[in-house]
């Protein structure tokens, strides 16, 4: 079993009054869990920011009858085949379709591989879920 550590945090009332409303509406059984939620998001950034491997998730929204947007799509998914572990196409209604791309690499190529399929001209939405690995985070 892991060894746990104790330590106070000072903080104002409000805020304090604002972090248990938070706590309530999101559903956690206690401040400890809130707390380390909070701090291993903060140091999953900080993994993005650095040079370990991160995993992550990237969701494109689309018109599937926009010109050549399926081919220009799996173009740049051929590129960077190395950072795919994974993609899934689901079809939405008859004309938007939802992919999404999960993805295992350096934040940076990652990184690059998300902004060159949100730039595809028929995207309508996409985003970057950034994650760990599990290696960094206790």
């Amino acid at each position: 079993m892991r060894e746990l550590v104790r330590f106070g945090v000072s903080i104002d009332k409000g805020l304090s009054d604002k972090f248990d409303a938070l706590i309530k509406k999101k559903g956690y059984s206690n401040r400890s869990e809130a707390i380390r939620d909070l701090i291993r998001e903060y140091l999953v950034k900080k993994e993005w920011e650095g040079e370990d491997e991160v995993v992550g998730a990237i969701t494109l929204i689309y018109d599937h009858h926009r010109r050549e947007i399926l081919d220009k799509l799996t173009d740049i998914q051929h590129s960077f085949i190395h950072l795919i572990v994974s993609s899934q196409h689901v079809h939405l209604d008859h004309h938007n379709c939802l992919e999404i791309v999960a993805v295992k690499g350096l934040p940076k190529s990652v990184c690059d591989l998300a902004d060159k399929l949100k730039a595809v001209k028929g995207v309508k939405h996409s985003t970057l879920s950034m994650s760990t690995t599990g290696k960094q985070i206790v």
